[in-house]
């Protein structure tokens, strides 16, 4: 066992708590290790003022923190694994992916209670083309504007006017103890969440053994079940922050249980689908749900974007 492990994390609120709540089970699993946090800023921290979906969608929240696990300056990252690559460098992997959190994404506004109740020509913020591609599709007559910046900052635009609501994931208004703000949970089936959402990653050397044993216990068997499902479904895909896609799976009682969204940019064009069967084959099924939504439709509303 080592003696000191060092995690290697962004600074922003969310990924400090992410970071420290691994840190916490770490220190009751093993009493005897020193684990320390390293903090590194990433190009998606750096570039505030520009969609995501301009800068480079998946990998820029990870790229510096994977090129200092590389070479050695920390031993393991914590990531929110909606924001994983489903490539990763050669010689590193995901060696842990934690129970799921809430999945879905939240409404919140302090002027209008629901989804529904907003007027038309209501403002609503968000940078995720996947939440304004099925929101226009619910509600074309909203205008979505691009919203950046960590969960605080967002709830302060927010409260100063500049939006009438904010589309925010759940799971990190409640790790921050914002869960009071959350006027709506949107249901799934109205807006899916992005690939991962609600779950944390552990991305390792691959040939570190050591560490990949020391942080084994960390998993929990039906979100990766789940989640590799739907990272499968988005490999195939090849899509990313800059794609509209949703996706979520669900295992119980060694079931699967996967749907998937592809949308047009301005919801004219929205195709969904689902799959059941065995949990052990979720990866195989992630695949083959991927392969049907291209081929019904979904690689010409991919094609109009790309």
């Amino acid at each position: 066992m080592k003696a000191i492990l060092k995690i290697g994390t962004r600074k922003s609120l969310l990924a400090l708590w992410q970071s420290n709540y691994i840190a916490d089970s770490l220190r009751r699993e093993y009493p005897e290790c020193e684990v320390v946090l390293e903090k590194i800023v990433t190009k998606g921290d750096k570039i505030l003022d520009a969609p995501l979906a301009q800068i480079g969608g998946k990998g820029l929240f990870t790229k510096e923190i994977e090129e200092a696990l590389l070479t050695g300056k920390i031993d393991f990252a914590v990531h929110s694994l909606k924001d994983m690559p489903t490539v990763l460098p050669d010689g590193l992997c995901l060696t842990a992916i934690t129970e799921r959190a809430t999945a879905g994404d939240a409404f919140v506004s302090n002027k209008y209670a629901s989804l529904k109740d907003l007027p038309a020509g209501a403002v609503v913020g968000t940078s995720s083309l996947r939440r304004k591609a099925q929101l226009l599709a619910l509600r074309p007559d909203l205008v979505c504007q691009d919203l950046r910046g960590n969960v605080d900052t967002r709830l302060r635009k927010l409260d100063e006017g500049m939006y009438d609501a904010v589309i925010l994931a759940a799971a990190g208004l409640e790790r921050l103890g914002h869960g009071d703000r959350i006027t709506e949970l949107l249901p799934v089936s109205a807006v899916m969440p992005a690939v991962g959402q609600g779950a944390l990653a552990i991305e390792c050397r691959a040939d570190d053994q050591e560490t990949r044993a020391m942080l084994d216990f960390l998993n929990h068997l039906p979100t990766v079940q789940a989640t590799n499902a739907e990272r499968a479904l988005l490999g195939l895909v090849e899509g990313g922050c800059q794609v509209p896609l949703g996706v979520h799976a669900t295992v119980a009682d060694d079931k699967v249980h996967i749907e998937a969204v592809i949308a047009a940019l301005d919801g004219s064009s929205v195709l969904r689908d689902s799959v059941d069967g065995p949990a052990k084959e979720a990866v195989s099924l992630g695949r083959e749900l991927g392969r049907r939504l291209l081929t019904n439709g979904g690689q010409k509303i991919l094609d109009a974007i790309l």
